[in-house]
C-alpha cells in the first residue's frame, strides 16, 4: 500500500467540554496520510490509550501541562506500526509507542525526540500503553519512589481495579505489604481479592464505606496512593498516620466539575486540613523518564511469571473513541481502557 492510498482518520477537539464531554465537543476529520520526509517515519495506531489526564487537557484551566488548542488531535498515547520508514534505526514493521492521539496515522521523527521501540516478546503489544507502559510506570515509581512502602505496612489504593491502581497493588503485595483496595461495585472489588490478591477491597459506592474502611484498616494506613479524591480522600483521611507517605497520581472525582471550588489537590488539602507535615505530593511519571526500561521489563516479567494480573476493556474503532472516553468517568471499564484503531500491515 503506497502513502496515498492510506486514509487517516483524526478526532480533535471541536469546543472546551462543560462538564461531562459530549458528542458534540469532538470533530472527526478525514484526510491522506502524510509522507515522511528525511529522518522521519509513518506510524499507524494499532491501539489508542484512554487516560483521566486526557480530560485535562481538553479544558483551559492551569496545569502541569498546556491545554489543547481547539482544532489540535486529542492528545493521547498509542502503540505503532512503523509503517513508513525514512530512518534506518526504524524499519518498517518496527513497532513502536508514542504519544500520536486518536488518529490513525501520525509522521514522527526519532532524531527529535524519544519513539520507544515495544518488544513484543515482553508481555502482550497492548500493554506497552497499559500495565507495562505508561499506567504501569506511573504505579510502579509512584509506589517506589514516592509511597516508598516497607514490608509489613498496609497501603490502600483507590481506583484499585484500574490501570494503575490494580498494579499498585501488586507491587505493594509483592512487597510484602497489606493492601488494601477501594473500587466501585461488588464485581471490581471481587476481582482486586480474588484475581489480583490484595487482602480485602472496600466498595466506595456503598454508603457503610467510611466505616468499611475503617474497619479494614485497624492499625491506620500507611500509604495511600491516591487516585481519586472527594469523598474517596475523606473517608481516607482519618486513617492516615503522622508518619503517612502520600503519593497523588490523580483525582478523577473532580475532573468533570464545571467549578473551580473542588479542583484543589488531594496534597494541598491534606496538608491544609489534616497535617501540614504529612509526607505527600503530586508527581509525574515522567521524573523518572530515564528509568522507564527498568520498569518495563520488571513488570514484563511479573506478567510472564503469572504474579501481576491485569484486565483490558478494548473498544474496536477509532470513531467510537468520544463515547469510550466517558466510561473512564463512569465506571463502566475494566481495567485498562484501550480503542483498537488498526491491524498491523507486516506482522
Amino acid at each position: 500500500m503506497s502513502a496515498p492510498d492510506r486514509q487517516n482518520t483524526r478526532i480533535t477537539l471541536a469546543k472546551r467540554p462543560e462538564g461531562m464531554p459530549v458528542a458534540s465537543d469532538f470533530t472527526v476529520e478525514r484526510a491522506t496520510a502524510p509522507t515522511p520526509g528525511p529522518g522521519e517515519v509513518l506510524l499507524k495506531t494499532l491501539y489508542l490509550s484512554l487516560d483521566p489526564y486526557m480530560r485535562g487537557r481538553m479544558s483551559d484551566r492551569k496545569s502541569y501541562a498546556a491545554p489543547l488548542e481547539i482544532g489540535e488531535v486529542i492528545t493521547g498515547g498509542v502503540v505503532a506500526e512503523v509503517v513508513a520508514s525514512e530512518n534506518a534505526a526504524y524499519p518498517v514493521g518496527t513497532l513502536v509507542t508514542h504519544h500520536s492521539g486518536w488518529q490513525g496515522y501520525a509522521l514522527a521523527n526519532p532524531e527529535n525526540a524519544p519513539l520507544p521501540i515495544v518488544d513484543p516478546d515482553n508481555a502482550p503489544i497492548s500493554t506497552a500503553v497499559g500495565v507495562t507502559g505508561m499506567p504501569g510506570q506511573t504505579a510502579y515509581f509512584g509506589l517506589f519512589r514516592v509511597g516508598k512502602p516497607q514490608p509489613g505496612e498496609t497501603v490502600v489504593v483507590s481506583a484499585a481495579s484500574g490501570a494503575v491502581g490494580a498494579t499498585v497493588g501488586q507491587l505493594a503485595k509483592a512487597h510484602g505489604c497489606r493492601v488494601i483496595g477501594v473500587a466501585g461495585g461488588p464485581e471490581k472489588c471481587a476481582w482486586c481479592v480474588d484475581e489480583a490478591g490484595f487482602d480485602a477491597c472496600v466498595d466506595y459506592r456503598d454508603p457503610a464505606f467510611p466505616a468499611q474502611l475503617a474497619a479494614a484498616c485497624p492499625d491506620g494506613i500507611d500509604v495511600y496512593f491516591e487516585n481519586v479524591g472527594g469523598a474517596v480522600l475523606e473517608a481516607v483521611a482519618p486513617l492516615l498516620k503522622p508518619t503517612s507517605r502520600i503519593p497523588v497520581c490523580g483525582y478523577i472525582s473532580a475532573y468533570n466539575s464545571p467549578s473551580d471550588a473542588v479542583l484543589e489537590a488531594p496534597d494541598a488539602w491534606l496538608k491544609r486540613t489534616i497535617n501540614p507535615e504529612l509526607e505527600t505530593r503530586f508527581f509525574l511519571v515522567h521524573e523518572w523518564a530515564g528509568e522507564f526500561g527498568e520498569a518495563t521489563k520488571a513488570l514484563g516479567a511479573m506478567i510472564r511469571a503469572g504474579t501481576l494480573k491485569y484486565r483490558e476493556t478494548v473498544v474496536e474503532g477509532l470513531e467510537n473513541a468520544p463515547e469510550a472516553f466517558l466510561m473512564l468517568f463512569t465506571g463502566a471499564n475494566a481495567g485498562k481502557l484501550l480503542v483498537k484503531v488498526g491491524d498491523r500491515e507486516k506482522a
